[in-house]
Protein backbone atom coordinates (compact mmCIF):
# COMPACT_ATOMS: atom_id res chain seq x y z
CA UNK A 1 0.00 0.00 0.00
CA UNK A 2 0.97 3.54 -0.69
CA UNK A 3 2.28 5.16 2.10
CA UNK A 4 0.13 8.19 1.02
CA UNK A 5 -3.08 5.60 1.37
CA UNK A 6 -2.43 4.66 4.90
CA UNK A 7 -4.85 5.56 7.54
CA UNK A 8 -3.61 7.21 10.20
CA UNK A 9 -2.88 4.94 13.22
CA UNK A 10 -4.34 7.85 16.15
CA UNK A 11 -3.94 5.27 18.40
CA UNK A 12 -0.17 5.21 18.44
CA UNK A 13 0.05 8.37 19.79
CA UNK A 14 2.23 8.45 22.93
CA UNK A 15 -0.13 9.12 25.83
CA UNK A 16 2.07 11.86 27.46
CA UNK A 17 1.67 13.69 24.25
CA UNK A 18 -2.13 13.12 23.87
CA UNK A 19 -2.86 14.34 27.12
CA UNK A 20 -1.00 17.65 26.23
CA UNK A 21 -2.98 17.97 23.33
CA UNK A 22 -6.53 17.23 25.61
CA UNK A 23 -5.18 19.98 28.08
CA UNK A 24 -5.85 22.57 24.98
CA UNK A 25 -9.43 21.19 24.36
CA UNK A 26 -12.31 22.52 26.02
CA UNK A 27 -14.69 20.21 27.99
CA UNK A 28 -16.80 19.56 24.78
CA UNK A 29 -14.29 18.95 21.96
CA UNK A 30 -12.14 17.05 24.97
CA UNK A 31 -15.61 14.77 25.09
CA UNK A 32 -15.62 14.22 21.31
CA UNK A 33 -12.23 13.42 21.18
CA UNK A 34 -12.66 10.72 23.30
CA UNK A 35 -14.51 8.76 20.69
CA UNK A 36 -11.85 8.52 18.37
CA UNK A 37 -10.54 5.02 19.90
CA UNK A 38 -9.92 3.33 22.94
CA UNK A 39 -6.35 4.56 24.05
CA UNK A 40 -7.91 8.36 23.61
CA UNK A 41 -10.63 7.70 25.65
CA UNK A 42 -8.13 5.80 28.47
CA UNK A 43 -6.82 9.58 28.23
CA UNK A 44 -9.63 11.31 28.61
CA UNK A 45 -10.73 9.28 31.73
CA UNK A 46 -8.36 11.63 34.03
CA UNK A 47 -9.17 13.19 37.50
CA UNK A 48 -8.40 16.74 36.10
CA UNK A 49 -10.70 16.85 33.54
CA UNK A 50 -13.08 15.98 35.61
CA UNK A 51 -13.31 18.74 38.33
CA UNK A 52 -16.91 19.33 40.33
CA UNK A 53 -18.07 16.80 37.81
CA UNK A 54 -21.40 15.88 38.51
CA UNK A 55 -22.78 12.37 37.54
CA UNK A 56 -26.34 11.02 37.37
CA UNK A 57 -27.30 7.80 37.36
CA UNK A 58 -29.67 5.87 36.64
CA UNK A 59 -30.07 2.63 38.73
CA UNK A 60 -32.22 0.83 36.08
CA UNK A 61 -30.01 1.09 33.60
CA UNK A 62 -27.72 -1.80 33.64
CA UNK A 63 -25.37 -0.19 31.32
CA UNK A 64 -25.12 3.01 33.22
CA UNK A 65 -24.74 1.18 36.48
CA UNK A 66 -21.60 -0.82 35.13
CA UNK A 67 -20.37 2.38 33.27
CA UNK A 68 -20.09 4.21 36.67
CA UNK A 69 -18.65 1.70 38.21
CA UNK A 70 -15.49 0.97 35.89
CA UNK A 71 -14.87 4.60 34.77
CA UNK A 72 -16.77 7.00 36.58
CA UNK A 73 -16.60 6.22 40.57
CA UNK A 74 -13.27 7.84 41.13
CA UNK A 75 -13.78 11.04 38.69
CA UNK A 76 -17.17 12.38 40.18
CA UNK A 77 -17.39 14.79 42.71
CA UNK A 78 -21.11 14.70 42.84
CA UNK A 79 -23.64 11.98 42.66
CA UNK A 80 -27.11 11.60 41.66
CA UNK A 81 -28.82 8.48 42.05
CA UNK A 82 -32.25 8.35 40.40
CA UNK A 83 -34.04 5.11 41.65
CA UNK A 84 -37.57 3.08 42.26
CA UNK A 85 -37.97 2.90 45.86
CA UNK A 86 -41.09 0.73 45.09
CA UNK A 87 -38.61 -1.34 43.13
CA UNK A 88 -37.03 -4.58 45.42
CA UNK A 89 -34.01 -5.04 42.11
CA UNK A 90 -33.30 -1.36 42.52
CA UNK A 91 -32.92 -1.41 46.71
CA UNK A 92 -30.43 -4.17 46.17
CA UNK A 93 -28.41 -2.69 43.67
CA UNK A 94 -28.57 0.57 45.57
CA UNK A 95 -26.90 -1.32 48.53
CA UNK A 96 -23.85 -2.06 46.65
CA UNK A 97 -23.60 1.22 44.78
CA UNK A 98 -23.57 3.10 47.98
CA UNK A 99 -21.36 0.87 49.83
CA UNK A 100 -18.98 1.76 46.79
CA UNK A 101 -19.39 5.52 46.76
CA UNK A 102 -18.45 4.85 50.43
CA UNK A 103 -14.94 3.89 49.04
CA UNK A 104 -14.48 6.78 46.56
CA UNK A 105 -13.58 9.89 48.54
CA UNK A 106 -13.89 12.12 45.68
CA UNK A 107 -17.38 12.22 45.91
CA UNK A 108 -18.71 14.73 48.18
CA UNK A 109 -22.51 15.53 47.09
CA UNK A 110 -24.84 12.87 46.99
CA UNK A 111 -28.58 13.16 45.76
CA UNK A 112 -31.32 10.69 45.76
CA UNK A 113 -34.30 11.14 43.24
CA UNK A 114 -37.07 9.11 43.24
CA UNK A 115 -40.59 9.49 42.27
CA UNK A 116 -43.07 7.78 44.94
CA UNK A 117 -43.22 7.67 48.33
CA UNK A 118 -43.24 3.35 48.78
CA UNK A 119 -45.54 1.18 49.67
CA UNK A 120 -46.13 1.68 52.91
CA UNK A 121 -45.64 4.22 55.46
CA UNK A 122 -42.80 4.22 57.88
CA UNK A 123 -44.85 4.15 60.80
CA UNK A 124 -46.22 0.74 59.87
CA UNK A 125 -43.39 -0.99 58.12
CA UNK A 126 -42.88 -4.83 59.53
CA UNK A 127 -38.94 -5.05 61.18
CA UNK A 128 -38.08 -6.99 58.16
CA UNK A 129 -38.80 -3.68 55.98
CA UNK A 130 -36.63 -1.90 58.43
CA UNK A 131 -33.83 -4.09 58.32
CA UNK A 132 -33.61 -3.74 54.74
CA UNK A 133 -33.51 0.14 54.42
CA UNK A 134 -31.23 0.00 57.19
CA UNK A 135 -28.74 -2.90 55.31
CA UNK A 136 -29.14 -0.90 51.84
CA UNK A 137 -29.22 2.50 52.63
CA UNK A 138 -28.49 3.63 56.32
CA UNK A 139 -25.05 1.42 56.69
CA UNK A 140 -23.71 2.43 53.79
CA UNK A 141 -24.83 5.94 54.04
CA UNK A 142 -23.15 6.45 57.82
CA UNK A 143 -19.83 5.24 55.87
CA UNK A 144 -20.09 8.27 53.76
CA UNK A 145 -20.77 10.41 55.93
CA UNK A 146 -18.28 9.50 58.72
CA UNK A 147 -15.26 10.05 56.72
CA UNK A 148 -12.96 13.08 57.35
CA UNK A 149 -10.65 13.09 54.60
CA UNK A 150 -12.56 14.65 51.68
CA UNK A 151 -15.86 14.81 53.49
CA UNK A 152 -19.44 14.80 52.64
CA UNK A 153 -20.71 18.77 51.56
CA UNK A 154 -24.17 17.43 50.48
CA UNK A 155 -26.72 15.12 51.13
CA UNK A 156 -29.94 15.01 49.84
CA UNK A 157 -32.39 12.18 50.61
CA UNK A 158 -35.07 12.91 48.50
CA UNK A 159 -37.69 13.81 50.80
CA UNK A 160 -37.86 9.81 51.25
CA UNK A 161 -39.69 10.07 54.19
CA UNK A 162 -38.18 6.12 55.31
CA UNK A 163 -34.70 7.70 54.89
CA UNK A 164 -35.74 11.20 56.53
CA UNK A 165 -36.87 9.37 59.61
CA UNK A 166 -32.67 8.69 60.03
CA UNK A 167 -31.86 12.10 60.22
CA UNK A 168 -30.75 11.80 63.40
CA UNK A 169 -28.35 8.95 62.93
CA UNK A 170 -26.97 10.82 59.62
CA UNK A 171 -26.38 13.56 61.55
CA UNK A 172 -24.43 12.05 64.36
CA UNK A 173 -22.43 9.72 62.21
CA UNK A 174 -20.75 13.02 60.38
CA UNK A 175 -17.28 13.20 60.33
CA UNK A 176 -16.41 16.64 59.93
CA UNK A 177 -20.26 18.68 59.87
CA UNK A 178 -18.08 21.86 60.01
CA UNK A 179 -18.04 21.12 56.41
CA UNK A 180 -21.67 20.78 55.12
CA UNK A 181 -23.07 22.92 53.17
CA UNK A 182 -26.83 21.48 52.11
CA UNK A 183 -28.97 19.15 54.17
CA UNK A 184 -32.45 17.76 52.96
CA UNK A 185 -34.42 16.32 55.38
CA UNK A 186 -37.72 17.43 54.92
CA UNK A 187 -39.80 14.73 53.23
CA UNK A 188 -42.92 13.93 51.34
CA UNK A 189 -45.24 11.17 53.65
CA UNK A 190 -46.98 8.19 52.46
CA UNK A 191 -50.14 8.58 54.97
CA UNK A 192 -49.83 12.76 55.61
CA UNK A 193 -52.55 12.29 58.28
CA UNK A 194 -50.43 9.76 60.54
CA UNK A 195 -46.73 9.45 60.28
CA UNK A 196 -43.85 9.41 63.02
CA UNK A 197 -41.90 12.47 63.54
CA UNK A 198 -38.72 12.50 63.38
CA UNK A 199 -37.27 13.97 66.73
CA UNK A 200 -33.79 15.81 66.22
CA UNK A 201 -30.86 16.78 68.23
CA UNK A 202 -30.77 21.06 67.61
CA UNK A 203 -26.78 20.76 68.67
CA UNK A 204 -26.03 18.74 65.55
CA UNK A 205 -27.02 21.23 63.45
CA UNK A 206 -25.13 23.66 65.42
CA UNK A 207 -21.92 21.85 64.74
CA UNK A 208 -22.43 22.06 60.73
CA UNK A 209 -20.73 25.83 60.84
CA UNK A 210 -20.95 26.15 57.11
CA UNK A 211 -24.36 24.87 56.10
CA UNK A 212 -26.18 27.08 53.66
CA UNK A 213 -29.28 25.20 52.46
CA UNK A 214 -31.70 23.21 55.14
CA UNK A 215 -34.49 21.44 54.47
CA UNK A 216 -36.64 20.20 57.17
CA UNK A 217 -40.38 18.87 58.14
CA UNK A 218 -42.62 21.03 59.78
CA UNK A 219 -43.21 19.14 62.77
CA UNK A 220 -39.15 19.16 63.17
CA UNK A 221 -39.43 22.78 64.50
CA UNK A 222 -38.83 24.04 67.44
CA UNK A 223 -37.77 27.59 69.46
CA UNK A 224 -34.94 25.69 70.34
CA UNK A 225 -33.95 24.37 67.00
CA UNK A 226 -34.61 28.26 65.58
CA UNK A 227 -32.59 29.91 68.10
CA UNK A 228 -29.49 26.93 67.63
CA UNK A 229 -29.52 27.77 63.75
CA UNK A 230 -28.85 31.06 63.89
CA UNK A 231 -25.40 30.35 63.95
CA UNK A 232 -25.55 29.04 60.70
CA UNK A 233 -24.62 30.92 57.58
CA UNK A 234 -28.53 29.96 56.18
CA UNK A 235 -28.69 31.24 52.55
CA UNK A 236 -31.90 28.72 52.30
CA UNK A 237 -34.67 27.04 54.35
CA UNK A 238 -37.50 24.84 52.85
CA UNK A 239 -40.18 23.69 55.53
CA UNK A 240 -42.86 21.03 54.06
CA UNK A 241 -46.01 20.97 55.91
CA UNK A 242 -48.22 17.64 56.25
CA UNK A 243 -50.43 17.14 59.62
CA UNK A 244 -50.84 18.87 62.38
CA UNK A 245 -53.29 16.75 64.64
CA UNK A 246 -49.92 16.30 67.25
CA UNK A 247 -50.54 17.51 70.61
CA UNK A 248 -47.03 16.88 71.79
CA UNK A 249 -45.47 19.22 70.17
CA UNK A 250 -45.45 22.91 70.29
CA UNK A 251 -46.10 25.01 67.51
CA UNK A 252 -43.12 27.48 67.33
CA UNK A 253 -43.41 30.90 68.38
CA UNK A 254 -44.13 34.19 67.12
CA UNK A 255 -40.80 35.44 69.92
CA UNK A 256 -39.08 32.83 68.12
CA UNK A 257 -39.77 33.59 64.70
CA UNK A 258 -38.88 37.10 65.27
CA UNK A 259 -35.21 36.45 66.63
CA UNK A 260 -34.77 34.46 63.63
CA UNK A 261 -36.05 37.27 61.04
CA UNK A 262 -33.89 39.56 62.71
CA UNK A 263 -30.71 37.60 62.33
CA UNK A 264 -31.29 36.34 58.75
CA UNK A 265 -32.53 39.49 57.19
CA UNK A 266 -32.08 38.18 53.79
CA UNK A 267 -32.96 34.07 54.19
CA UNK A 268 -34.86 32.49 51.35
CA UNK A 269 -37.39 31.04 53.44
CA UNK A 270 -40.33 28.74 50.96
CA UNK A 271 -42.88 27.52 52.95
CA UNK A 272 -44.48 23.82 51.43
CA UNK A 273 -47.86 22.19 52.01
CA UNK A 274 -47.55 18.70 50.42
CA UNK A 275 -51.24 17.33 50.46
CA UNK A 276 -51.74 18.71 54.01
CA UNK A 277 -55.64 18.32 53.86
CA UNK A 278 -56.21 19.31 57.58
CA UNK A 279 -53.44 21.58 57.80
CA UNK A 280 -54.11 24.32 54.86
CA UNK A 281 -58.12 24.67 56.94
CA UNK A 282 -55.97 25.59 60.40
CA UNK A 283 -52.88 27.51 58.37
CA UNK A 284 -52.95 31.12 59.85
CA UNK A 285 -53.41 29.63 63.05
CA UNK A 286 -51.63 26.86 63.44
CA UNK A 287 -48.52 27.41 60.67
CA UNK A 288 -48.18 31.45 60.36
CA UNK A 289 -46.72 34.14 62.11
CA UNK A 290 -46.62 37.77 61.45
CA UNK A 291 -42.68 37.41 61.73
CA UNK A 292 -41.98 34.65 59.42
CA UNK A 293 -39.51 36.16 56.73
CA UNK A 294 -41.98 34.10 54.01
CA UNK A 295 -40.60 34.55 50.54
CA UNK A 296 -42.00 31.60 48.43
CA UNK A 297 -44.96 29.67 49.42
CA UNK A 298 -46.01 26.55 47.72
CA UNK A 299 -49.79 24.78 48.23
CA UNK A 300 -49.83 21.62 46.60
CA UNK A 301 -52.80 19.00 46.37
CA UNK A 302 -54.26 20.64 49.48
CA UNK A 303 -58.03 20.13 48.28
CA UNK A 304 -58.83 23.60 49.52
CA UNK A 305 -58.50 27.14 49.08
CA UNK A 306 -57.99 29.07 52.10
CA UNK A 307 -58.73 32.45 51.28
CA UNK A 308 -58.05 33.86 54.51
CA UNK A 309 -54.81 32.74 54.75
CA UNK A 310 -53.86 34.35 51.92
CA UNK A 311 -55.25 37.54 52.50
CA UNK A 312 -53.36 37.18 55.82
CA UNK A 313 -50.05 36.16 53.95
CA UNK A 314 -50.43 39.61 51.78
CA UNK A 315 -50.71 41.55 55.14
CA UNK A 316 -47.79 40.23 57.13
CA UNK A 317 -45.70 39.23 54.32
CA UNK A 318 -45.90 42.52 51.52
CA UNK A 319 -41.85 43.06 51.85
CA UNK A 320 -40.74 39.61 51.59
CA UNK A 321 -43.00 37.22 49.40
CA UNK A 322 -41.84 36.80 46.50
CA UNK A 323 -43.86 33.85 44.61
CA UNK A 324 -47.09 31.75 45.00
CA UNK A 325 -48.23 28.55 44.07
CA UNK A 326 -51.41 27.26 44.65
CA UNK A 327 -51.80 23.77 42.55
CA UNK A 328 -54.42 21.72 42.68
CA UNK A 329 -56.43 18.68 40.08
CA UNK A 330 -58.87 20.51 38.21
CA UNK A 331 -61.04 17.91 38.38
CA UNK A 332 -62.17 17.91 42.11
CA UNK A 333 -63.88 20.99 42.09
CA UNK A 334 -66.44 21.59 39.50
CA UNK A 335 -67.73 25.36 37.79
CA UNK A 336 -69.97 25.71 40.09
CA UNK A 337 -68.58 25.08 42.74
CA UNK A 338 -65.86 27.19 42.29
CA UNK A 339 -68.05 29.94 41.00
CA UNK A 340 -70.19 29.79 44.38
CA UNK A 341 -66.43 29.84 46.43
CA UNK A 342 -65.33 32.55 44.04
CA UNK A 343 -68.41 34.78 44.54
CA UNK A 344 -68.37 34.64 48.31
CA UNK A 345 -64.93 36.59 48.49
CA UNK A 346 -64.97 39.93 48.53
CA UNK A 347 -61.93 39.81 46.88
CA UNK A 348 -59.66 37.90 44.92
CA UNK A 349 -56.50 36.63 47.44
CA UNK A 350 -54.34 36.72 44.56
CA UNK A 351 -55.33 40.08 43.15
CA UNK A 352 -54.77 41.32 47.03
CA UNK A 353 -51.08 39.74 46.82
CA UNK A 354 -50.41 41.64 43.71
CA UNK A 355 -51.28 44.74 45.31
CA UNK A 356 -49.74 44.49 48.49
CA UNK A 357 -46.93 42.46 47.78
CA UNK A 358 -43.83 44.64 46.81
CA UNK A 359 -41.85 41.73 45.64
CA UNK A 360 -44.10 39.30 44.02
CA UNK A 361 -42.58 37.78 40.82
CA UNK A 362 -44.43 34.35 40.21
CA UNK A 363 -48.10 33.78 40.61
CA UNK A 364 -48.83 30.13 39.64
CA UNK A 365 -52.70 28.70 40.31
CA UNK A 366 -53.81 25.85 39.12
CA UNK A 367 -56.78 24.09 40.25
CA UNK A 368 -58.54 27.23 40.91
CA UNK A 369 -61.19 29.57 38.90
CA UNK A 370 -59.95 32.87 38.27
CA UNK A 371 -62.36 35.97 36.94
CA UNK A 372 -60.61 37.26 33.87
CA UNK A 373 -60.64 40.66 34.95
CA UNK A 374 -59.08 39.79 38.20
CA UNK A 375 -55.80 38.67 35.91
CA UNK A 376 -55.87 42.14 33.97
CA UNK A 377 -56.23 43.71 37.30
CA UNK A 378 -52.97 41.63 38.82
CA UNK A 379 -50.88 42.30 35.70
CA UNK A 380 -51.42 45.62 36.51
CA UNK A 381 -50.82 46.20 39.48
CA UNK A 382 -47.33 44.50 38.96
CA UNK A 383 -45.93 45.53 35.72
CA UNK A 384 -43.36 43.55 34.49
CA UNK A 385 -42.25 42.97 37.75
CA UNK A 386 -44.03 39.76 37.22
CA UNK A 387 -41.87 37.22 35.63
CA UNK A 388 -44.59 34.46 35.76
CA UNK A 389 -48.32 34.38 35.67
CA UNK A 390 -49.28 30.79 34.91
CA UNK A 391 -53.14 30.23 35.42
CA UNK A 392 -55.57 27.33 33.68
CA UNK A 393 -58.95 28.13 34.86
CA UNK A 394 -60.73 30.90 33.78
CA UNK A 395 -64.49 32.08 34.10
CA UNK A 396 -65.42 33.42 30.56
CA UNK A 397 -68.78 33.38 31.74
CA UNK A 398 -68.45 37.45 32.05
CA UNK A 399 -66.08 37.90 29.44
CA UNK A 400 -66.33 35.82 26.60
CA UNK A 401 -63.67 37.33 24.61
CA UNK A 402 -60.64 36.11 25.04
CA UNK A 403 -58.28 37.72 22.69
CA UNK A 404 -58.06 41.33 24.32
CA UNK A 405 -57.16 40.12 27.47
CA UNK A 406 -54.59 38.30 26.33
CA UNK A 407 -53.35 40.67 23.98
CA UNK A 408 -53.48 43.36 27.48
CA UNK A 409 -51.75 41.08 29.98
CA UNK A 410 -49.13 40.09 27.10
CA UNK A 411 -48.49 44.44 26.90
CA UNK A 412 -48.44 44.95 30.29
CA UNK A 413 -45.79 41.82 30.92
CA UNK A 414 -43.90 42.69 28.22
CA UNK A 415 -44.37 38.87 27.52
CA UNK A 416 -46.10 36.63 25.21
CA UNK A 417 -48.96 35.76 27.57
CA UNK A 418 -52.40 33.25 27.29
CA UNK A 419 -53.92 30.73 30.14
CA UNK A 420 -52.71 27.22 30.18
CA UNK A 421 -55.49 25.01 27.90
CA UNK A 422 -56.52 21.82 30.20
CA UNK A 423 -55.63 19.36 27.71
CA UNK A 424 -52.13 20.61 27.33
CA UNK A 425 -52.04 20.80 31.43
CA UNK A 426 -49.29 18.15 33.49
CA UNK A 427 -50.74 14.68 33.65
CA UNK A 428 -49.63 14.89 37.10
CA UNK A 429 -52.69 17.69 38.13
CA UNK A 430 -55.03 14.85 37.03
CA UNK A 431 -55.86 11.48 38.42
CA UNK A 432 -52.60 9.34 39.00
CA UNK A 433 -50.98 10.00 41.91
CA UNK A 434 -47.75 8.58 41.13
CA UNK A 435 -47.29 11.40 38.64
CA UNK A 436 -48.74 13.81 41.45
CA UNK A 437 -46.03 12.48 43.51
CA UNK A 438 -43.32 12.85 40.78
CA UNK A 439 -44.67 16.76 40.33
CA UNK A 440 -44.48 17.37 44.16
CA UNK A 441 -40.81 16.19 43.83
CA UNK A 442 -39.52 18.25 41.21
CA UNK A 443 -41.01 21.15 42.98
CA UNK A 444 -39.20 20.46 45.81
CA UNK A 445 -35.74 19.84 44.14
CA UNK A 446 -36.43 22.72 42.03
CA UNK A 447 -37.06 25.27 45.50
CA UNK A 448 -33.53 23.52 46.78
CA UNK A 449 -31.79 24.39 43.35
CA UNK A 450 -32.63 27.73 42.79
Amino acid sequence: MNFSQRQPEWHTIPSVALSHIFDYLNPQDRRSAAGVCFSWRHAFFQKRYFRNFRFQLDVGCDDQLAFFHRSMANLARELIVVFDFQNAFHIQKMRHLLYKVARCDNIQKLRFQTHNVGLVAIGNMQSEHLLAIEQCFVEPLTLILSRKRQPCQLLDLGAIEALSYYGHDFLNAMGKPQELLQLTLASIKYDPSHYPILSLDSTLLQKCAALQVLSLDYDTLSDELLHTIQVLPLRKLLIAVHGLDSKEYPDVSETAWSNFSDHFSSIELVLTLVYAYEAIALLQHRVLRRNMPITHVRLLFCEKMNAEALDWMSLHYKETLRSIHYVDAPYKYSNRMNQTRHASLRQDPFVMMAWRCKRLEEIVVHGYLMDPHNLVGIARLLGRQLKRLEVSMIDWSGAPLLKPYDEEISTILGQQWQPISLDKMPPSLYYDNKLRDQFVYEMLRQDLSQ
